[in-house]
């Protein structure tokens, strides 16, 4: 059985997508960003938002989210009933990136070229 801060979290996750995805209009925010997980504490009170990029500048779109983060945050408080809506935490996560370059490297040993 999930907790009420699984089932918010993950609903956050789906609605900061779409705000991604449908709302904000900011021209620096290029690419593919994708959120990769949400930490939420029990109060709600904020919400590390990790945050995979792949485009060139990275520290310009990390910098264009955090800009833009109040008004996802009001739009995330509009559709989704909290009594405190979390404030938004923009964190850049390598996991993926580091994961496909690991891959790379066990490929290339498995091919003998290191």
């Amino acid at each position: 059985m999930y907790s009420r801060v699984d089932r918010v979290r993950k609903t956050l996750m789906k609605e900061l997508s779409d705000i991604l995805l449908r709302e904000v209009k900011d021209p620096r925010i290029t690419g593919l960003v994708s959120i990769t997980d949400i930490e939420l504490p029990s109060d709600f009170s904020s919400a590390k938002v990790y945050v995979s990029i792949y485009a060139e500048d990275k520290q310009t779109i990390l910098e264009a989210l955090e800009e833009n983060a109040p008004k996802m945050r009001k739009e995330v408080g509009r559709r989704i009933r909290l009594r405190n809506t979390p404030e938004l935490i923009f964190i850049l996560d390598n996991s993926l990136e580091r994961g496909s370059k690991i891959t790379e490297l066990i490929n290339k040993i498995s091919r003998g070229e290191i």
